[in-house]
């Protein structure tokens, strides 16, 4: 599922295609993804003039002249393919999508919506498993929406602090590990960034989070930002054939300094025997990878 950063990088290619273009037709090739569609999805989209994105947590929202807002989530196989009709191919924008020729194509294998604007873009919403979802909401009450009013606070935001963090974790007898993934602590990470984080900040994935608050919060907060700010810097991470909205395959999984490289040597420490490498430990069903001597 892709997290953060390579959301944000198919947002901002979204916005590139769409932002200032009205929907000219809209189509919906089934009755929904995960949950179904709003009701005249396709009715509602044509003739609105796109105004802008937004993103919040690993969800996008494109807004609309009409009021609303389209809410996206791309789901364990979701992506969004953009081309544009009699011209040079556009690549796919999405983690599951590798670049390919899409000129005179004929409609991607499941593509379940459509939006084509008045100037020829076409933009489609491929999803093989249909995990995704898309909504409708008024975008004067996008918080408020039953996905997002309960989220924590967005990781980029200059909100969040290391005093907002302590205030989230304080008493609480989780891994600090499984506490960060609770979107409701912190909105947007997912088990990379997590993992990269923790790695930066000096912190055991397996310490307990009500003992992170005061000096560890004070690493971590800052790893958090910097590993997410770099990695969509670099186009996020090149994981299932995942594109960046110019084509270019994202490549920050190059700079890994934990996830993924069990047995691999941590950049930090001097190599055996003093360090075994890096780690690999199962939490909550999901791999965790750190390096036991510079993560306490």
């Amino acid at each position: 599922m892709p997290e953060l950063p390579e959301v944000e990088t198919v947002m901002r290619g979204l916005s590139a295609v769409l932002t200032g273009r009205t929907i000219a037709h809209a189509e919906t090739r089934r009755a929904g993804l995960r949950w179904p569609f709003p009701p005249d999805l396709a009715i509602r989209l044509t003739g609105a003039r796109v105004e802008g994105f937004r993103r919040r947590a690993k969800y996008m929202l494109m807004r609309l002249s009409t009021g609303d807002s389209m809410l996206v989530h791309l789901g364990m196989s979701g992506r969004m393919v953009a081309r544009l009709e009699e011209s040079p191919p556009v690549p796919s924008l999405g983690p599951q999508g590798a670049a390919s020729d899409t000129r005179g194509a004929a409609p991607e294998r499941h593509e379940h919506l459509v939006m084509e604007t008045e100037d020829g873009w076409r933009v489609g919403f491929c999803d093989p498993r249909r995990f995704g979802m898309v909504d409708l909401v008024p975008t004067a009450a996008e918080d408020s929406h039953r996905l997002l009013a309960g989220l924590g606070p967005e990781p980029l935001d200059d909100a969040f602090t290391p005093a907002i963090l302590s205030r989230a974790l304080a008493g609480k007898a989780t891994p600090i590990k499984a506490a960060l993934l609770d979107q409701r602590i912190v909105a947007g990470l997912g088990n990379i960034y997590v993992s990269e984080a923790l790695y930066r900040a000096g912190i055991s994935p397996r310490r307990l989070a009500g003992t992170v608050p005061g000096a560890r919060a004070a690493r971590l907060v800052p790893a958090i930002k910097a590993v997410l700010e770099e990695s969509i810097e670099a186009g996020g991470s090149s994981l299932r054939d995942y594109v960046r909205a110019d084509g270019e395959v994202g490549f920050f999984q190059e700079r890994f300094h934990v996830y993924d490289r069990e047995g691999g040597a941590c950049p930090a420490c001097p190599g055996p025997p003093k360090c075994p490498g890096i780690a690999r430990i199962v939490q909550a069903g999901r791999s965790t990878f750190f390096c036991p001597r510079t993560q306490r």
